[in-house]
This record gives structure tokens, sequence and C-alpha cells, in this order.
């Protein structure tokens, strides 16, 4: 049951219960943060997932039966990023919506011209991730990422309760303190489905255009807009 405490709670309360959160959960397990926000929020909480993997969308699904996890579909994934979403719809046991942006990249190329990607990847990125991603969060109080502090420097700060800003929204990160061994124990351990591009050289998963390999000693973010002095989408500034 949602605590009564969300019910018609303003900005500021929702702000304040995050910080609050964050500092009492911050030795938290995974579990124990996902079960926090589960018991919060109830209907109001979903999972976000990049479909680079399903650890968190496996481990809310082991709190709360038929969790939501939303998948924003660019129209720019790799068909295995396309492949790995309908396996964890068909086999987990979750509700996959799946979010997609109000032009598509035909409709995107006529107004903007091709290959945005390459000319302005800030707006590329708004217009397929920041804008679908702040409607489909509408319904929602509080959603849940699986940005973890060891991916890159400007994560390494990342609460595992916070506050979105932007959306105006509590902003749950359960596996922040995880490595990456970690994740790949979790994985092993429960046989939660990956991207078979992990095992392909990326170590990061995003639009095809705007993703490569990694390369030795290179961190997990390196292949994304690679060459650029672009690290983030904009879905986590």
């Amino acid at each position: 049951m949602t605590d009564s405490r969300i019910i018609g709670a303003n900005a500021g309360e929702l702000r304040e219960i995050a910080g609050r959160a964050g500092r009492e959960l911050e030795d938290a397990s995974a579990t124990e943060i996902l079960r926090w926000a589960v018991d919060t929020f109830g209907e109001g909480f979903c999972v976000t997932s990049s479909m680079e993997d399903a650890v968190v969308a496996h481990l809310a699904s082991r709190v709360r039966s038929g969790v939501d996890v939303v998948f924003l579909d660019t129209g720019y994934h790799f068909p295995e990023t396309i492949g790995t979403r309908d396996a964890v719809e068909a086999v987990m046991d979750v509700r996959v919506l799946t979010l997609t942006p109000r032009q598509t990249v035909a409709e995107q190329d006529a107004e903007y011209g091709p290959r945005l990607h390459d000319r302005d990847p800030d707006l590329c990125c708004r217009l397929r991730k920041v804008r679908p991603l702040q409607e489909g969060l509408t319904r929602y109080t509080a959603w849940a990422t699986g940005l973890r502090r060891d991916e890159s420097p400007t994560r390494a700060h990342t609460p595992v309760v916070g506050w979105d800003e932007k959306r105006r929204k509590v902003k749950v990160s359960p596996i922040a303190r995880w490595t990456q061994d970690d994740v790949d124990a979790y994985v092993a351990e429960h046989g939660v489905l990956t991207n078979p591009l992990l095992m392909d050289g990326y170590a990061s998963v995003g639009c095809a255009p705007c993703t490569r390999r990694v390369r030795a000693g290179e961190d997990a973010r390196a292949g994304r807009w690679s060459g650029r002095g672009k690290t983030e989408c904009g879905l986590h500034d």
C-alpha cells in the first residue's frame, strides 16, 4: 500500500522524502531500496531500462510482481536491444511499456535534415529520449534507473535515492553502489537477460549511430558519442 505521506504531497515534500531516504538507505541493499520505493509509491513507481541488461527490472520484479518497466524506443536502437526488450517482456514478471518520440525518424529527417545525431546530438537526444521520457513519466511519482557510480566521473556521486529536479520526481538508483563485478555476479547467479552486444565489445549500449565498441582501458561510457564532448544523453543531467 502506498505510504499515506505521498498522497497529495507537493514537490517540496517529495524532495524532502527523497533526501531523507537517500541518507537512510545509503548502506541498504538494492532489494531494500526497491522495497522502500514500492511500499512508498505503489502504482506511482516504475523502473526504466535501456535494455543493456535487465538487472534492475529483475530486482524490482522480485519485490513487486508485474512492476512497470519503461523502455524508450528511439527508432535508432540496435536490433539486439529490441530483441532484449522483447525477451524481457516474454520471460520476466514485469509489464514492459514502450515509449516512442512524437516523430518517426523519417519525420524528424524531413523537418531537421538527415543524421541529426551527427550534426546536433544534443537536440537529437532531446527529441528522441528526453521529451518522450518526460511525457511518459507523467503518471509516476518515482522512477528507478540502473545508474552506477563506477560507470563514469559524471555518475560518481549518484545517490541511491535523490530528487529529479527536471521532472519533479523521486529518482531511485538501487544499484548505484554496485561495481561491474557485482552486476556480473548477479547476472550469473540469477540468469538475468543481458544485451548480446555486451559480449561483442560494447560496454554501454545506446543508439546504434552514436555507439561503438570500447577499447582496452577505456571507461564504460567511452563508446557513447565517441570523439565528442558529450557523455550523457540528457536523461540523467
